[in-house]
């Protein structure tokens, strides 16, 4: 899925590159996840994936990870960056709490996706969406 090789080390990528990176790892994964579960009419998928994608539900998926254990030592610090990283504007529509927690779990998908770590991507998005359905 990559075009060209990387120019730069994705270990020192600043945190919001990260974090824009999985976003869109995270739009993905969902979508496919709706569709292989038979969901294709566009406007139901579009509120389905709602469910999963939004800062809330980011921030609630990534307490669970992280009170469950179920990140490393690397993963957490990885959220912490993307966590901490200062950006521009905070969306109207969430608290600040919540868009940082979203954002330190997109940097974490960004990260594992830079890093070529497939199988562990599929391990956080399993639970993720475990974590969402059992809400």
């Amino acid at each position: 899925m990559k075009i060209i090789e990387a120019e730069v080390d994705f270990k020192q990528l600043n945190a919001l590159a990260l974090a824009y990176m999985g976003d869109s790892v995270l739009d993905m994964y969902i979508r496919y996840y709706l569709i292989a579960k038979g969901n294709v009419r566009p406007h139901r998928l579009h509120v389905e994936a709602t469910k999963y994608v939004s800062a809330k539900a980011q921030a609630f998926i990534m307490g669970g990870l992280l009170d469950e254990g179920f990140l490393t030592d690397e993963e957490v610090a990885i959220f912490k960056r993307g966590r901490n990283a200062k950006s521009g504007s905070i969306p109207k529509n969430t608290d600040l709490n919540t868009y940082r927690y979203s954002t330190g779990f997109e940097a974490l998908l960004g990260y594992h996706y830079f890093q070529g770590e497939e199988e562990r991507l599929d391990e956080i998005m399993k639970k993720a969406v475990i974590i969402i359905e059992n809400k």
